[in-house]
């Protein structure tokens, strides 16, 4: 009884972290209409993230037995981390382009990516029931992002943009799934979410605080945008206005409980569980943006959820396998 009220806690924590990441999409889309820049919103999203965490990882409770974080660690972590730091800017630039109830669908291409990235780093071939929920994702992102219609309505810039933070963020998850595991899980955050803040600081110097002080920097930033409105000064007020609300929904309660809940659901039904993100993001972006999701598209988003139920039911039965012997 208890371990099934553990199972339950656990379901419901994942449950509250991957909702906690789908609502961040339309955040953004709200901080673009306050008049916010990609480059304001990703800088304090991920500057008060690392704050955050390093608060936490401060003062929390530490094990005697705890093991240290040698240099190469840190290092491999920081590294990993400008993944993580790729995947904000290039799905809020994203989403500046399109619908946010589209970017959270093509982001969820991880899932597929992730599938080629293992068969690449263990050199064999992905078996039937993963190439069945590949076709079964891609088919899905078709419907999902209604592409067939007859009048399509997306900009490439925002379709090429999701898909490479898909890209960036099934690095991200290849990467932490196999770097220092053995380190508490807000040390390891604290040191991906450094290597993120490298990279975004680098994306804010040269789209906007360079360009907007150095004439060099103007000029050739002129040549890739004929948007002139983000050449200005850097708008700190974000920091404690979306800035926060991005922080918290996008960098500290995702990992906070899925870190506490995957241990008490396992990988299989946590990576289900976990799903729910999709739906979520569409259905926020339905009620708050007023984003129009048609039919189609439920069923697309539907394919893709049963595409990773599919590829994780191999280890909910030897889950339940272990508990019948």
């Amino acid at each position: 009884m208890k371990e099934q009220n553990n199972v339950v806690k656990g379901v419901f924590l994942v449950a509250l972290g991957a909702s906690s990441f789908g609502m961040l999409a339309s955040f953004v889309k709200l901080a673009y209409k306050s008049g916010f820049t990609t480059a304001e919103v990703t800088y304090s999203q991920v500057l008060l993230g690392l704050l955050c965490v390093s608060l936490i990882h401060l003062f929390r409770k530490k094990k005697a037995d705890e093991p240290k974080a040698t240099s190469k660690n840190v290092r491999s972590l920081i590294l990993a981390g400008t993944s993580m730091g790729f995947t904000s800017v290039l799905y809020y630039m994203a989403v500046s382009y399109i619908d946010a109830s589209i970017a959270v669908v093509l982001l969820m291409q991880s899932v597929w990516i992730g599938v080629v990235l293992d068969s690449i780093a263990t050199k064999t071939f992905p078996n039937l029931t993963k190439l069945v929920a590949i076709a079964l994702i891609l088919f899905g992102t078709v419907l999902a992002t209604n592409i067939m219609a007859s009048k399509i309505e997306l900009d490439i810039r925002g379709v090429i943009f999701g898909f490479l933070a898909s890209c960036s963020f099934a690095t991200t998850m290849f990467a932490s799934g196999r770097i220092a595991n053995h380190l508490p899980a807000t040390k390891r955050s604290m040191c991906m979410l450094t290597g993120a803040a490298i990279i975004v600081t680098i994306f804010v110097f040269v789209t906007q605080i360079g360009p907007n002080n150095f004439e060099f920097m103007k000029d050739f930033y002129l040549q890739f945008s004929q948007n002139t409105d983000g050449i200005r000064d850097f708008d700190w007020s974000i920091f404690y206005g979306w800035g926060i609300v991005l922080a918290l929904f996008g960098t500290v309660l995702p990992p906070m409980f899925l870190n506490m809940g995957f241990p008490l659901t396992g990988v299989g039904l946590g990576s289900i569980i976990s799903s729910l993100e999709l739906p979520a993001s569409v259905t926020v972006a339905f009620l708050v943006l007023g984003e129009k999701v048609i039919l189609i598209q439920w069923v697309g988003i539907l394919l893709i959820l049963s595409a990773i139920v599919l590829m994780n039911s191999s280890l909910i039965f030897k889950k339940k396998e272990l508990e019948l012997q």
